[in-house]
Order: structure tokens, then sequence, then C-alpha cells
């Protein structure tokens, strides 16, 4: 009897074994078949969420921007949340419970989006869908036949592309949702300078000058008429039809006041905005305190340094000093792109000690084609480099002291570093292209004051442009909030920038004008860095000996761009386990 009630205990065991392998099995093979269907449909559609802008790049058909894309798009996102519901997570590996944490938080995240006014802001003061598009050959590989068909799809499809944004800022304009008439003074300049006489001149030709030499000479010859005729006669036709729009019906009725909670609707906007750009319920008093606070303890560092060099004078005066003189800047576009070359590649030598995980792939530096300094990643197919762009059309703008910072942000251990290696691990392809900005910018500013651990910033007045760097992202969260929650005035946040940082005037102006026609972006970089430093402090403290900073900066790479809580309790999972 005891020999047939233990089999009976086996046989009942066995089965229960087996039933609960086949459920976790059947919910693994649900949740692969959820992120099959998403991706395929994220493909087809040409709109991945969350994504950074300017990383767009053309393939074929141009994504639909119309009220019916959005609204088809939204039913899938509500069908994916049903879905996503239906399977238990706790059945899941451990990677794939990540994973699925991550995808409900976005498709959630992307449901709070639709019922917001995004669609009715598609241009900021640096970009906008039109620049996108123009900037979009730059970033792309023209290798093969294929490219070049979908490159002609890409460029007859435009008209309804354009067209479609056009129909959403009208309703902008019915609706009051149109950007701060000052910001915008010689935006249309962004649209008429492709408005080119010789069709060779624009940059949609670009890639017609050094084809492949595996497309025949005859076959490039019609690719390069295809494309003249294509630009001659539907590109910019349409970029003048967005002038004509923009320059008469646009700025005549754009709005008089700075906030966008100056607009109906505008607090509840802003407050989602936040939530989007941070990941986190903070509200825009606590951001706007946090602030100050960082502000003031920032500004004793610039002072020790201002004493360290002698300078005789007030702060405004060691201010003006830097950004006036010749030492400090440059005249040659070449020049810079140089020495910030020679800075990468000084860091590259010292990232063995610092990373245990460096990606594999390059990325290059250029000039940036539309001003500013900004990175723009790889799209992951092996045949594409990440690219570090670099403002050498304004040099006024872009002084000698701050170069090192902007280098490490930018490219490595920043912005490349994450992108490149999120694209390398073996996860879900959601992850590899998605970009919270408080976990990138975050990571990007981190990185700046991880150069001087590294012994970077030998010149005093390099380490005190590294300090205007982190003061400016402090200062962020101070003029952003005080412009779109406390009823600040341009010149009044202005002037509060200038008297806080030593950047150039020209940048001082041009980043106010970005806080204001993006409100809550710039939120992001502080909110993030503060977020990384606190876990690091954390680990350090709760490690001891055992801290290993070459783990840890490979446990905040490892997973990819994720929202703020999930990255801290990651963290806080990957403590414990080093305390074994």
């Amino acid at each position: 009897m005891k020999i047939k009630k233990l089999s009976i205990a086996i046989i009942m065991f066995s089965g229960l074994f087996g039933n609960a392998s086949a459920f976790a099995n059947q919910s693994s093979e649900q949740f692969q078949q959820l992120l099959d269907d998403h991706w395929q449909n994220a493909n087809k559609e040409q709109i991945f969420f969350r994504k950074d802008p300017d990383a767009f790049r053309m393939k074929g058909k141009l994504p639909e921007m119309s009220s019916k894309g959005r609204e088809r798009r939204s039913k899938y996102n509500d069908e994916l949340l049903v879905r996503i519901d239906k399977i238990d997570v706790n059945r899941l590996t451990a990677d794939d419970q990540v994973s699925y944490r991550l995808f409900k938080y976005e498709r959630q995240a992307e449901a709070k989006s639709y019922q917001f006014q995004d669609h009715l802001y598609p241009l900021t003061y640096y970009s906008g869908f039109h620049s996108y598009f123009a900037g979009a050959p730059a970033n792309m590989s023209f290798l093969t036949e294929q490219d070049y068909r979908n490159y002609l799809i890409s460029l007859a499809d435009y008209p309804r592309y354009n067209q479609e944004h056009i129909v959403d800022l009208k309703q902008a304009v019915a609706l009051g949702h149109t950007h701060y008439c000052e910001s915008f003074k010689g935006y249309e300049k962004s649209i008429s300078k492709h408005l080119v006489n010789r069709v060779e001149d624009s940059v949609f030709y670009a890639p017609m000058l050094n084809m492949p030499t595996v497309i025949d000479s005859a076959q490039q010859t019609k690719y390069r008429q295809q494309v003249k005729a294509l630009i001659k006669n539907t590109v910019l036709p349409e970029y003048q039809a967005f002038y004509d729009f923009f320059t008469k019906e646009y700025m005549t009725n754009c709005r008089t006041t700075a906030g966008i909670n100056s607009v109906e609707g505008g607090a509840d906007y802003y407050q989602y905005l936040i939530e989007y750009y941070t990941t986190t319920n903070l509200t825009a008093n606590e951001i706007h305190q946090t602030g100050l606070d960082e502000v003031s303890r920032i500004r004793q560092q610039m002072q020790e340094i201002i004493k360290e060099v002698g300078f005789k004078g007030e702060f405004k005066d060691f201010i003006k000093f830097l950004r006036t003189d010749k030492q400090f800047y440059t005249d040659s576009a070449m020049d810079m792109l140089e020495k910030a070359s020679y800075i990468s590649r000084k860091m590259a030598a010292q990232l063995p000690k610092w990373f245990s995980v460096l990606p594999r792939s390059t990325f290059d530096i250029k000039s940036s084609p539309n001003g500013g300094a900004y990175y723009v990643a790889s799209d992951g197919s092996g045949t594409t480099s990440g690219t570090y762009f670099l403002e050498t059309k304004n040099l006024d703008s872009q002084p000698l002291y701050t170069l090192e910072a902007l280098t490490f942000h930018e490219a490595e251990p920043g912005h490349h570093f994450q992108s490149a290696i999120a694209q390398e691990v073996d996860m879900a392809e959601f992850r590899k292209t998605l970009y919270h900005a408080a976990y990138g910018e975050g990571w990007g500013l981190y990185s700046e004051r991880l150069g001087k651990e590294m012994g970077f910033y030998q010149s005093p007045y390099s380490d005190f442009g590294r300090l205007t760097y982190e003061a400016w992202r402090a200062c962020r969260l101070v003029v952003d909030t005080g412009i779109h929650s406390m009823g600040w005035t341009r010149q009044q946040a202005i002037d509060y920038l200038a008297e806080n940082t030593a950047l150039s005037m020209p940048d001082v102006i041009g980043q106010i004008d970005r806080y204001i026609s993006w409100p809550a972006q710039a939120l992001s970089y502080k909110i993030g860095e503060i977020k990384i430093r606190q876990l690091r402090t954390t680990a350090e403290k709760m490690l001891g000996r055992k801290f290993d900073v070459r783990a840890f900066h490979d446990q905040m790479l490892k997973n990819g761009s994720l929202p703020m809580a999930l990255l801290e309790e990651l963290t806080m999972d990957w403590i414990k386990q080093q305390q074994i």
C-alpha cells in the first residue's frame, strides 16, 4: 500500500510539475507572439513610440500622420494592452519579466499620449518634421539598388506626409495651440534653406553623388534622373507650400505668451509632458525647487575655480571674460572637428578601466546640418555608424572650454555607449531603439561628470565648462517650470540662464527658445542624472569593498533604456546579488 501511495504521489507531482511547465511555456509563447506582432506592426507603420526623433530615416513609404493613422495606432495599442493582461507575468523568465513590465509601461504611456495634443506640435525651435526629413539622407547608407528604390518611394510620398502635418498645424491654429511668436521668429529659414535653385545643391541629391559601383552606370544615370525629377517636381514644391503656410497662416496666429499653461488645457498637458520626459510623478514645484538647490550647489564649485585661476572680479565678470576672450573660441570648422576627435580618442583609451562591456560599433564626427550638437544612433543594421554632430556654422555659440563635456555626453561614454550597447545586447527588439529621455540624457550628463573621475578636464577652464554644463541642466529645472507653470517671461528665463552659466549669449537665447517650444524635455537631463548618481551612491555604501565601478556601469547599460522606477528596482536587485 505504501509503495502504491508513493507511486501515486509521484505521478500526481509529476503531473503538476508538467502542467506548470506547460503553463510557463504557454505564457512565454504568448508573450513572444505579442512582441513579434507589435514589432511587425511598428515597422509597417514606420512609427516607433518613444524613439529619438533625431534618428529619423526614410525607408520607402513614409508614416501616416493623419487623424486616421493616429486612430488606427491607438486602437491597435489598446488591443495590445488587452492581450498583455491575459499573460501571467509570474510564469515568464526573469529576463522576460523585465521586458513584460517595460512593454506594458510603454503601451500605457502610448495610450495616454493619444489623449493629449502632441500631434499639434511637430515643430520645435531646433527641428521639425521637415528638418528631420531633410536630415535623413545623411543618416542613411546607400549600398544597394533596393536602398535607392526605397529612397525614390520616400521622396514621391513626401507630398502626402507634408500635407498631413499641415492639416495638424491648421488644427493647432484653430485651437490656439501654436508656438510662441518671439521664439519662432526666423524659423521659416529652416524651411527656405531647402528651396535651392539647383537640384544638385539639394541635401536630397547628396546620396546620388557617390553611388556604389555594384550599380552599373546606366542604372546610376537612371536613378539620378529620377531623383532630380522628384526633387524638382515633388519635394521642392512641398517645401514651398509649407513655407507659404507657415509664414502666411501659422505665424500670423502665433501665441503671445511663452508658457504652455497659457493655452486651453495647457496645465494638464505640461504635467503629462513632465511624466513623459522624466518618467516620474514629480510636480513642477518639486522640480523647480530641486533646480534651485542644484544651481546653488554647483555655483559654489564654480566659485572655487574662479579663485583657483586668480581671476579678479565678480562671477558675472568671469562669465563675460569667458564669453568674449578669443582664446576660448575657434574660427575654423575643421579645427573644431579635429579637437573633438582628439578628445574622443583620448577618452577611448581610458574606457576599459571603467567599463567591462564596450560597444563593437563605431561613431563618426560631422558638422551638424541643422545646427546644434547632438548624437544620432546607428540604425542597428550594421551598415551605418553612430554620428556625433557638432555645431560648426555658428562657432561663437560653441566655446572650446565646454568641448570635453559635450563630447563625453554625446559620444563616449555617453549616448554612443548607451545606444550601441542596447542594439548589441540580446533582448526584445522594441527595447533596442527605445529612448526614455531621463535615462538617455541622464546618462549623458552622468558621463560628463564621470570624465572628471577618469582624469579629464585638466584645464581649470575646461573644468569650469563642465560645471557650466551641469549648472545649465540645473537651470533648466528652474526656467522650464518657471516658463510653463509659473508665468515666467522669455526675458526672465534668458536673464536667469545667462547669470548662472558661462554659455555664450547666442546659446542662452537659443536654449530658452528651445525650452519654450519643447516643454518639459529639458527637465529629463538633471532628473535622470540625479537618479543615476543616487543609485551609484547607494551601491557604494551597501557594497563597500565589493563595489566595482565597471560592473555598476555595465548594470546601468545592459538593459537598454528604462523608466526611472524600473532602473532603480533592477539596480537594487543587482546590489543584493553582489552582496551574496
